[in-house]
């Protein structure tokens, strides 16, 4: 049985499905989209795309259903909408990137999306989609996401959905355009190729799909997929919620154009026997600044299948969690509830929204507590928020360049095990490689580890994140797009918060500088370093339960210092490195004394120090409360 697959349910039955011929369907669907992934990872340009992999493909049906659940992707509805199916024809590529034209499917103007019918019988009955954060699209700075934007029209070239291809002929004065308004107009189009040329592979690959076993049985596969995820996510996942309402918030902390403040993203969960009900009401007017997301449109589909994974983690097991995938089978069983226009998640044209990272990643959080809330806190601390650094200039032959990177950071902990080092909020993203940023840009790596201390101390630790030295060999501009530069991902149920995202330029020299998480253009000089440390994912449970010889490890493997080791967890440590070993006698008496200390009221969640900055020295909010 392929992975994200269950046992057969009565529902293939409804459908007339044969199960070993939809386990044949479900997995040569994830096969096309694969491939088609390798495609572009392999022909494509940038860095960003090709070894970043900051990119997504899908496939969906001809009801504009998503069939695919390995990861998120972004909608068919805006070509749909614009470009009638009876229309299309084999050989067209549609293109978007235009975010209140995409139906909340594009979050900001660098995601670029190509879309490509399939056809059985000259009909259109798939689509095959891929969509990617690519390095330039014009705008007032270079990579197109200005951290001081206040339109839309700052931030890059704005396509509403167009026929980039006419039957298998590119659009040449389209793609003119683009590449004209991009900084990088090479990568640019060898990137947009490698997606078109890979969307049209994998096209004729599904179209292979219909004429093996016809139109109907295949359409009738599909039905049973999704109908197999909806009963799934049913009766394993939703029934682990108590009915109820909860509710909890949390929190982007700058936007780049006002000073830093608690811009709130709220959830009131209302759990009924069939389906959850996710209501935004309470969530904090839109931004001067680019951290909005267009999250209201086609009854929020795009939120429902990016939240959804979330609810994953309500799985009996880790294992059976890794199997459920997340396709339009989800969607039935949410309903979204949004404030009226003007906020975070309705803004209204032209509001800028580069930076919306800050507000949909911040949700995967608030849907994670206030799940917390209603299972006692079974779900994982909170985890890294994906950020954008890096630099930009000219090398020594004088042409222009800009590396950009997206870091990944600790995951939370969960109630069964510490959370993962350095993870990749995007599936299947990664760091760039030492070796081909240092032959390729004017720097020097000088170290590349973990970030000690990062992650927050509890029963179970978060994970660390990374830290990293850059050293500039010309001069140059920094750049950063991120968040959690001052407040911290949350620790639960005891568990205690990780330390915020750290660029400190020139650490230790004459000229050190600590920036803030939002950048466009900090000089940096030849010769100075880059230190830059990710965020630690938030701790699970009390530090002082963790098990004493967990902590030892940690010392000894560099992952926890021995001052956090008696600061944090109440573990005293006597000798050096391998030699190191508990001082059980005096761990007990300090873990017992740190317990006296404790105030009577402790909040369920824990936001760091960084959260009383901005909150006006309250330490924790009232939603923290069960």
């Amino acid at each position: 049985m392929s992975a994200g697959t269950t046992a057969t349910t009565p529902q293939d039955a409804l459908h007339g499905v044969d199960p070993v011929l939809l386990e044949i369907v479900e997995g040569t669907l994830a096969s096309v989209e694969m491939e088609v992934e390798t495609a572009i990872g392999r022909t494509s340009r940038s860095p960003m795309i090709r070894d970043a992999h900051d990119f997504r493909a899908g496939i969906h049906d001809r009801k504009l259903r998503k069939l695919t659940g390995r990861s998120y992707s972004a909608l068919v509805h805006p070509i749909a909408r614009d470009f009638p199916l009876e229309t299309m024809r084999p050989g067209d590529v549609f293109f978007h990137n235009d975010v209140y034209e995409s139906e909340g499917g594009i979050g900001h103007l660098p995601d670029l999306c190509v879309t490509v019918p399939v056809f059985a019988d000259g009909q259109v009955v798939a689509f095959v989609q891929a969509f990617g954060h690519h390095d330039d699209i014009g705008g007032c700075c270079p990579g197109s996401m200005p951290s001081g934007a206040t339109t839309v029209y700052e931030e890059g070239l704005m396509v509403p959905p167009i026929k980039l291809w006419d039957q298998g002929v590119p659009n040449q004065a389209a793609l003119r355009i683009m590449t004209r308004n991009s900084r990088m107009p090479d990568s640019l189009a060898a990137d947009l190729d490698a997606e078109c040329s890979a969307c049209l592979m994998g096209s004729r690959r599904l179209g292979e799909l219909f004429e093996r076993y016809g139109r109907e049985t295949v359409e009738a596969c599909f039905d049973a997929i999704l109908d197999k995820t909806t009963e799934t996510y049913r009766r394993e996942i939703l029934s682990k919620i108590p009915d109820g309402e909860y509710v909890w918030e949390d929190y982007a902390e700058h936007d780049g154009v006002d000073e830093p403040m608690l811009h709130t993203q709220r959830i009131t969960l209302t759990k009924t026997p069939d389906k959850i009900l996710i209501d935004f009401t309470g969530t904090s007017k839109q931004a001067k600044g680019p951290i909005n997301h267009c999250g209201d449109y086609a009854d929020g589909n795009f939120l429902k299948k990016w939240l959804a994974p979330i609810l994953r983690n309500l799985a009996d097991t880790p294992e059976r969690m890794a199997e459920l995938d997340v396709n339009e089978g989800v969607v039935p069983l949410i309903e979204m509830k949004f404030p009226e226009k003007g906020t975070l998640l309705t803004p209204i044209f032209p509001a800028p929204t580069n930076a919306r990272t800050f507000v949909i990643l911040r949700l995967l959080g608030v849907l994670s507590g206030v799940l917390a809330k209603a299972v006692d806190g079974r779900m994982p601390a909170d985890q890294e928020t994906i950020r954008y650094t890096g630099v930009y200039g000219h090398d020594a032959e004088g042409r222009s360049y800009l590396m950009r990177e997206v870091l990944g950071g600790g995951s939370g902990g969960r109630y069964y095990a510490d959370g993962e080092d350095t993870i990749h909020v995007v599936p299947d993203s990664r760091n760039l490689p030492t070796e081909f940023t240092e032959s390729r840009f004017p720097f020097l790596v000088e170290r590349l580890g973990l970030a000690a201390d990062s992650g927050g101390p509890g029963e179970f630790r978060g994970g660390l994140g990374y830290e990293k030295h850059i050293r500039m060999l010309l001069d140059a501009s920094f750049m950063s797009i991120a968040d959690r530069s001052i407040l911290s991902c949350w620790g639960v149920k005891g568990g205690k918060a990780g330390r915020p995202f750290q660029v400190v330029i020139d650490p230790g020299g004459p000229n050190e500088r600590e920036m803030e998480g939002l950048v466009d253009d900090e000089p940096v000089k030849a010769g100075e370093v880059i230190r830059i440390r990710t965020t630690g994912g938030g701790g699970w449970g009390d530090p002082l339960d963790r098990k004493t010889d967990s902590v030892l490890r940690d010392v000894r493997w560099g992952k926890v210092s021995r001052d956090a080791a008696a600061d944090d967890y109440g573990v005293v440590l006597t000798g050096e490195g391998d030699e190191s070993a508990v001082d059980e006698v005096a761990t007990e008496k300090l873990r017992a004394s740190m317990r006296a200390a404790r105030p009577e009221v402790e909040p369920f969640f824990d936001r760091g120090p960084g959260y009383a900055l901005l909150s006006g020295g309250q330490a924790y909010a009232a939603v923290d409360l069960l």
